[in-house]
């Protein structure tokens, strides 16, 4: 299936995966690989202001579709630039709102019993270490995590379309690995911590892939509470959650 015909089933689920909000309450959209630290960093917020946010995860692309199409986000948070500038472009960001946040890592994964190592270099044995098995990644058309695999394995020489399994967003090609459907996937740093099924093969030069940077901003649309959210996600507690889960700081 084409990624245009399947867009609008992802937007469907997107929309079905948002959480009832009440009207006061802050809603963000945010990438899937912010799932569990921004989950911490909500519970926080509720301790410390008293005030619920209500969270909508999926890849930014189907995000930021959803959000130019019916909005219903107060803030959104991309995990690559791109996205965050389409809505920019289109007016759709609070003017002077967006900030650049956390910055992220690239590394190959395999399932935690899996006995696969590998040095990550040009032109690395990776179709030999895959065997007749494929690399689990995000959807390299649209999804960040995927685009940035892609340029990273392009820049290594060791690119292959052909074996590649594309997954909706970073979560499900990490899902992929820890089921040990995939026997290597290509995931954040992040990702990997967060998931005890699997463990980390390499690390990804940072020179084989452009810098990982997650934008956050208030919509046009935003409610007047929204901008506190966004405040703390760069106050102290915030950056200590981000920083226990292997995100990098950007904003201070």
């Amino acid at each position: 299936m084409s990624v245009s015909r399947l867009l609008p089933a992802v937007l469907a689920a997107a929309l079905l995966a948002l959480p009832p909000a009440r009207a006061a309450d802050v809603t963000v959209f945010a990438a899937a690989s912010l799932t569990d630290a921004l989950k911490e960093v909500g519970d926080a917020y509720k301790q410390d202001a008293g005030k619920t946010v209500v969270f909508s995860f999926a890849a930014s692309s189907a995000l930021a579709r959803q959000i130019e199409a019916s909005s219903g986000a107060d803030i959104f948070v991309s995990a690559d630039e791109e996205w965050m500038d389409y809505l920019e472009a289109r007016g759709l960001i609070a003017h002077g709102s967006r900030i650049d946040l956390l910055g992220n890592r690239l590394v190959l994964i395999a399932p935690v019993a899996s006995r696969i190592a590998l040095a990550v270099k040009p032109h690395f044995d990776l179709a030999g270490a895959l065997g007749e098995g494929k690399l689990a990644l995000a959807d390299p058309t649209a999804v960040p995590a995927g685009k940035y695999a892609r340029a990273a394995l392009m820049s290594l020489g060791v690119w292959d379309e052909s074996r590649i399994v594309p997954a909706e967003n970073v979560r499900v090609a990490l899902a992929y690995v820890a089921r040990a459907e995939a026997p290597l996937g290509v995931v954040y740093a992040t990702d990997a911590a967060a998931e005890p099924r699997v463990r980390v093969v390499a690390r990804f030069p940072e020179s084989s892939y452009p810098r990982i940077a997650y934008p956050a901003a208030l919509t046009k649309d935003a409610k007047p509470e929204a901008r506190a959210f966004l405040a703390y996600l760069s106050g102290g507690r915030a950056k200590a959650i981000f920083e226990k889960a292997g995100f990098l700081v950007l904003h201070r």
